[in-house]
């Protein structure tokens, strides 16, 4: 059984299939497997790039007979090709890593609306769209790291508190343009409005330690190291160096800190990969189908704990090195808002000098 993989290369046109195998087993769905084989194919676009997603198409292909042809690449280069392609475009399914990139290819008007019942069952309301354009697939965490040899910084348990003057010369962050801060300024900006969030970041690039660089994972290994006292990450990066078999890596883990910010108020900040069906699918009810399918316990766990992230599914098990990052209160805010308040937030960012 393989699954049918083509590559992406700029230009060209949908290329034929190739097998490829991996080694990671296919998760049981305990009962939840569609009864009745269906044939065919679903073309999938895909800028997650997990040999554990492999597995799920290759299990998915065993229990329908809808093989799974599959295009990988970064989330805007998909979009832009979708739209490129037009009414010719084989494609049937976008995933992607960030609500923001779900907007942006929301608003280039590339994704149908799909009404089901077994996804707004399965997938909380605050992590699809209103609409059914797309649906949270699995999410994670945007927190505080701290070094725990120097102890939790005082005046430190919200995103509020990052603009505090006491952090002076603390922070690393990334930069502006990247895709996990804009999203999190979003959310700011929807539960404070634009001009308390243009205050935040004012604060917040007032106490850098140095111009923003880098990504999650060089800055939680500068916390390690010692360049700064404060960071912004996402829970998968750190719980990556937890679950390591490289002991450097989990040393490294082992000295990172962790603060869920706002559980006294709207809840910590979270992100979604997520899936929508693409706009004139020539295969539109597999396409359904197997998002459907992605939504089951097993395949949620196995989708989920691939990247170390948590299912969107309630009472699916998580990879215990996210459990031991600890439990918190997440911020319920519809993840639609962080795609309507990217260009403000843009703007936020620009004006406060932050880059």
């Amino acid at each position: 059984m393989k699954t049918t993989y083509l590559t992406l290369l700029a230009g060209a046109a949908f290329l034929g299939a190739c097998g490829q195998s991996t080694e990671q087993a296919a998760p049981s769905q305990d009962g939840e497997a569609p009864a009745v084989e269906v044939s065919g194919n679903v073309n999938v676009y895909s800028s997650r790039h997990y040999d554990t997603d492999l597995a799920l198409y290759e299990d998915f292909t065993e229990q329908t007979g809808i093989k799974v042809n599959l295009i990988e690449a970064g989330a805007d280069a998909l979009i832009e090709r979708i739209v490129s392609e037009g009414e010719y475009s084989p494609a049937d399914i976008l995933i992607t890593v960030d609500a923001g990139r779900l907007w942006r290819a929301e608003e280039a008007g590339i994704l149908d609306s799909v009404d089901s019942d077994i996804l707004a069952q399965r997938i909380p309301a605050n992590l699809r769209h209103p609409d059914g354009l797309w649906f949270g697939l699995s999410k994670r965490a945007r927190v505080i790291v701290y070094n725990k040899e120097d102890g939790q910084p005082e005046q430190l348990a919200s995103y509020a508190d990052l603009a505090n003057p006491v952090h002076q010369g603390k922070i690393c962050m990334r930069s502006s343009s990247n895709i996990y801060n804009i999203s999190l300024m979003a959310s700011i900006i929807s539960h404070y409005g634009a001009e308390e969030a243009q205050d935040w970041a004012n604060g917040v690039v007032a106490n850098f330690a140095r111009p923003p660089q880098g990504n999650d994972t060089s800055n939680i290994e500068a916390i390690a190291n010692g360049d700064c006292a404060i960071s912004v990450i996402n829970t998968y990066y750190l719980a990556r160096y937890a679950a390591s078999d490289d002991a450097t890596l989990n040393g490294i883990a082992d000295q990172i800190g962790v603060i869920f910010p706002d559980q006294g108020g709207y809840g910590t900040h979270v992100n979604i990969s997520g899936a929508g069906v693409v706009e004139g699918a020539p295969n539109r009810d597999n396409a359904i189908r197997f998002i459907e399918y992605l939504t089951t316990d097993g395949a949620q766990e196995y989708f989920a704990n691939g990247n170390n992230e948590y299912p969107v599914v309630d009472g699916v098990a998580v990879s215990s090195a996210v459990v031991q990052l600890g439990s918190f209160e997440e911020d319920d805010i519809n993840a639609v808002e962080l795609g309507r308040n990217q260009a403000e937030a843009i703007r936020i960012f620009d004006r406060a000098g932050w880059r």
